[in-house]
């Protein structure tokens, strides 16, 4: 039997946890206290959070991960930092595209979005959807196949 390669699909969310009681709260987590002649060597308090796959212990550094149903696990940093990588941000402009094209043809490969901006390009003159698509091809094909985070607005400099 050969074994084959995977990928994970789908986005998380997830964000880093610093050990504060305000993230205690937010997630549910609970404190435990264990004897003070543990032999973990740390603290005899520790942190756990409540998985789908039963309680495990969360530390600071560690990553609260939130999946497509609102469950939460906790990610090693290092694990983390291997396993995942932040969405493209993109301007709005270019999400609303994806977004209509997606809803347009639902199949549509990104090989002929890419290859049709060329003659869109020609076509309608300076556009800047397709100028940012031309200029960041890779973020866009990464974009409309795993999702992506629209970028903030700067703020407008006050008079």
């Amino acid at each position: 039997m050969t074994a084959h390669k995977f990928y994970k699909r789908g986005a998380i969310t997830a964000e880093q946890f610093d050990g504060s009681d305000e993230m205690v709260k937010r997630y549910g987590l609970v404190y435990r206290h264990l004897l003070p002649s543990s032999a973990l060597g740390r603290d005899p308090i520790i942190i756990i959070i409540e998985t789908m796959e039963g309680d495990l212990m969360i530390h600071d550094g560690d990553w609260i991960a939130t999946g497509v149903s609102g469950e939460h696990w906790p990610i090693a940093d290092e694990v983390f930092k291997k396993t995942y990588a932040e969405l493209p941000v993109i301007p709005q402009a270019v999400g609303e595209y994806i977004r209509a094209k997606k809803r347009k043809n639902p199949n549509q490969s990104v090989y002929y979005l890419l290859r049709d901006t060329g003659v869109l390009w020609r076509r309608k003159g300076d556009s800047a959807v397709l100028s940012w698509m031309h200029d960041h091809p890779d973020a866009f094909a990464r974009a409309w196949l795993e999702g992506y985070q629209i970028e903030e607005e700067a703020d407008e400099p006050e008079d």
